[in-house]
């Protein structure tokens, strides 16, 4: 099951989990769709790999499986 991080790593904007704006990489790195369009261009700027968007989840599978509250914030050069 995809860990569903709550916020983007570069501008610490909410993702809830059912958020048609988060995109992920291959390692759960999560992002913000303005972000990536200003600043990453589809590749994660952690691993190197693409971002995609992230399957939201919602409804009952949501509630019995909520986005983690651990935030994630990583200040990346692009992030300014």
């Amino acid at each position: 099951m995809l860990e569903l991080r709550p916020n983007c790593e570069c501008c610490d904007v909410d993702l809830p989990g059912d958020s048609p704006d988060a995109l992920i990489c291959s390692f759960e790195c999560t992002f913000c769709r303005a972000c990536n369009d200003q600043h990453f261009h589809d590749q994660c700027p952690n691993c190197g790999g693409r971002l995609s968007p992230r399957p939201p989840r919602s409804g009952q599978a949501l509630k019995n499986n909520p986005a983690t509250t651990q935030r994630v914030l990583k200040k990346h050069q692009s992030c300014g």
